[in-house]
């Protein structure tokens, strides 16, 4: 395998995940909770490689001739985000949230996959970051395959390092208070994004 091209994959897909978004702050407050990390992580990460690996084989061609899939992408994420955000702002502030880590009510895995799966496929910065730009910068490259195994290693370096390291910030949010001003900068998070969505 290319090492070169396998190191241009990972350092392109982890300065394209780096940047603070909605999937991100998910996988964060679930890290914190210690909440199906291992699923959400692993979710995340098989849908990044699937991406990359649909945009590596050329498909970003498609996205850029078909442009109105991703408007369609777009509207559906703000509505999500605007709905996702206003329900954790609503969490904030209500007295009857749990707000200790040992007594935070457990979100079944189903709806934590649920929730990932709308942060990840309903975003659609994800097909431009993977379909387009991985697919673009992989056609530079002498072998497409270690580039993209590059990129994929990324994201599975990324997300299980942020969802397993956020365990760290536990003894911070044992506080009752920290949980509503998490809750409270999420919902800020996922309303900004919603706007930026719908403007872009």
């Amino acid at each position: 395998m290319n090492a070169t091209d396998y190191t241009s994959g990972f350092l392109l897909g982890l300065s394209l995940i780096l940047a603070i978004g909605s999937q991100n702050a998910f996988v964060l407050k679930q890290g914190i909770k210690r909440e199906h990390i291992f699923f959400i992580c692993l979710f995340c990460a098989i849908s990044d490689a699937l991406l990359i690996s649909a945009g590596v084989a050329g498909f970003g061609a498609v996205t850029a001739r078909y442009p109105h899939a991703v408007d369609i992408a777009r509207f559906a994420g703000a509505l999500f985000l605007l709905v996702y955000g206003l329900q954790s702002l609503y969490a904030s502030v209500r007295r009857s949230h749990a707000l200790t880590v040992d007594g935070q009510a457990v979100t079944s895995l189903k709806k934590a996959l649920l929730l990932c799966f709308g942060f990840t496929w309903l975003n659609p910065h994800v097909y431009l970051d993977t379909l387009v730009l991985v697919g673009m910068v992989s056609t530079g490259a002498s072998s497409k395959l270690a580039f993209g195994v590059g990129a994929v290693s990324a994201s599975f370096f990324f997300f299980f390092a942020l969802g397993y390291a956020a365990r760290l910030l536990r003894p911070l949010f044992s506080k009752p208070k920290a949980w509503n001003i998490l809750d409270g900068l999420v919902g800020i998070l996922m309303l900004y994004l919603a706007w930026h969505l719908y403007n872009s």
